[in-house]
């Protein structure tokens, strides 16, 4: 009789912590115990077909995640642009961006052909996200979303949900889901992938068969291009622009938004225009003015277009999306393209 992967999955880790000693019965409980995990083993088996005794195997030796919590939850102090650029801009991630995009050349260049995503934009996400590979994180991925999902009220449903793709992936692959290791928030992989954008975007770029954005330079490249693809990505079109302010009413049009919702005719109007550098935008192109704020300095501002938005898909961070640009313009002067 075959047994589900899933279980197969249980009685190798079983197995593997019989020498352990034994936990008393109310750490053992743990998750499995709680009636909001209850209904949510009820409701994967209601959906996806899974076995309610497999799910309570697993929520009972998942374990509550601290870091996770203090690490997500919002902090009082104001973030600087100037200290989160450096983080990422600096000489090791750029030498080392440099020498992905060398042993990648090929790859790049086809996921360009192929999806229309510019070489080192791609290469600067994985460089952003995760200093291509060194610091993919540390926690189980079960632990941080079970944590998540049950302890961090605020942001319960999208976590469960991601849960529940998580569980998905891991069945589908036949992983050992106490296995797979990735960030706090349970993000996954080189290019950081949340369970849901795994079994959405991502993709078998090496052709051996599986998907492994841990291991595979080549599948991170195919999916995180195909993310951006997939998310409306324009060939050809800019991303951002530094913005040349006149007067005060630019003041009226900064929200917190990035999404574009002004044309540039408008934004002129107010005194606002891309830098002399920039190429020469439409009237009728839409953008967002973004300010980067750096409480020691005076801020820089800059226009975002639609290519700028498609990067906030990734991370909903206007300070993300101006990194991941201007790293890939430092990309695009120093890599052999």
């Amino acid at each position: 009789m075959r047994l589900a992967p899933l279980l197969r999955v249980l009685l190798s880790v079983v197995f593997l912590t019989t020498a352990l000693p034994a936990l008393p019965a109310a750490a053992r409980a743990g998750y499995a115990e709680r009636e909001d995990v209850r209904a949510f083993i009820a409701e994967m088996v209601a959906k996806h077909g899974f076995r309610a005794e497999e799910l309570s195997e697993v929520f009972l030796r998942a374990r509550p995640l601290p870091a996770a919590l203090d690490a997500i939850r919002p902090r009082e102090a104001a973030r600087s642009w100037e200290r989160y650029r450096a983080n990422f801009l600096n000489a090791r991630r750029l030498d080392a961006g440099v020498e992905f995009v060398r042993a990648n050349r090929v790859l790049l260049a086809r996921a360009r052909m192929e999806y229309g995503i510019p070489e080192e934009v791609i290469a600067a996400i994985i460089g952003v996200e995760t200093f291509y590979g060194r610091n993919m994180g540390r926690w189980r991925v079960i632990d941080a979303l079970t944590t998540l999902s049950f302890d961090y009220p605020e942001r319960a449903a999208y976590f469960r949900g991601e849960l529940e793709n998580y569980l998905i992936y891991a069945r589908g692959a036949d992983l050992n889901v106490f296995s797979v290791l990735g960030s706090y928030a349970g993000a996954i992989g080189m290019p950081q992938f949340m369970p849901g954008s795994y079994l959405r975007f991502a993709v078998d770029y090496d052709g051996d068969g599986s998907i492994d954005l841990r291991a595979s330079s080549a599948d991170a490249i195919g999916s995180v291009a195909n993310f951006l693809a997939r998310h409306g990505w324009k060939s050809g079109a800019p991303v951002m622009s530094t913005a040349v302010l006149e007067g005060d009413a630019y003041r009226g049009l900064i929200d917190g938004a990035v999404l574009p919702k002004i044309r540039m005719d408008a934004l002129r109007a107010a005194g606002v225009r891309a830098s002399d550098g920039a190429p020469a935008i439409p009237d009728d192109m839409l953008g967002v003015l973004i300010e980067l704020d750096t409480p020691t300095r005076a801020s820089e501002f800059r226009i975002g277009f639609h290519n700028f938005w498609v990067l906030t898909r990734y991370n909903r961070s206007a300070l993300y999306a101006s990194a991941v640009a201007d790293f890939a313009a430092a990309l695009r002067e120093r890599a052999p393209f």
